[in-house]
């Protein structure tokens, strides 16, 4: 390993786990992983850029990157489904890339890259240990060979991130719950709300008002939670239904 990976090795558990700490969410934080990242394999002769993506189940894919250029060429692989960062991520092996000009597997990716500037690419799959897959990207403006030494820093990069990303990947699942909850009970009281003005107008019980609502939701083809939200509004005056619960 190179001064330069073992500097970034020495200060990235504290830095990223700062990161993890002060990040809005998924995205920011993978931007900052990505300038982080791109320290350990950048030098005085060659400025390195990286970029994370994160695919995700049943999600979009995440990615954060040190430019807009390096951010497109991740977006551009996701939507196609192939190029080296989707092949690193499928079998878990680094992919390296000396000119993308005269790489043949991925065409369109090698085009984009170039016309971005950027010739030499570097791809290490991060383990997350879960069902989501990440990969370390890293984009040079001049045409080179990833040296033993360089690949072997940028795979530590990956291992030292692993562990920072996979704890913000969690957080991000528990206020991904939590948001759900919230509206979950916010839709709750609002049915609640309307099953209870639904039976004072029609003097039913709760059931059959409630059924009153299902049959309206169904011949109206709209949610449950809007029909009653409209039930309570026109009582109320407003469209601004406040839940009980404050999470």
């Amino acid at each position: 390993m190179d001064l330069a990976g073992q500097r970034f090795v020495g200060r990235a558990a504290e830095q990223l786990q700062d990161l993890v700490l002060s990040s809005e969410d998924l995205e920011e934080f993978l931007g900052g992983l990505a300038q982080h990242a791109a320290i350990a394999l950048s030098h005085a002769e060659r400025e390195v850029i990286c970029a994370v993506t994160v695919a995700r189940p049943k999600k979009p894919a995440a990615t954060g990157a040190g430019s807009q250029r390096a951010f497109e060429l991740e977006e551009q692989q996701v939507e196609a489904g192939e190029g080296p960062c989707i092949t690193a991520m499928s079998g878990a092996h680094t992919v390296s890339v000396t000119d993308v000009t005269r790489e043949s597997r991925w065409p369109e990716f090698g085009q984009a890259a170039a016309e971005r500037g950027y010739v030499a690419v570097l791809v290490v799959p991060i383990d997350l240990d879960d069902e989501c897959r990440a990969a370390l990207s890293f984009y040079a403006t001049h045409r080179c060979g990833s040296t033993d030494g360089e690949i072997l820093t940028a795979e530590n990069v990956a291992r030292q991130v692993s562990r920072p990303l996979r704890l913000a990947l969690r957080i991000g699942r528990l206020q991904d719950a939590r948001d759900d909850l919230a509206s979950a009970m916010k839709s709750r009281t609002v049915i609640d709300m309307a099953i209870g003005v639904v039976m004072a107008q029609n003097r039913c019980p709760p059931d059959e008002a409630f059924t009153l609502l299902r049959k309206a939701s169904n011949a109206r083809n709209t949610k449950l939670r809007d029909v009653a939200a409209s039930v309570v509004a026109a009582i109320a005056g407003t469209t601004d239904i406040p839940s009980r619960f404050d999470l």
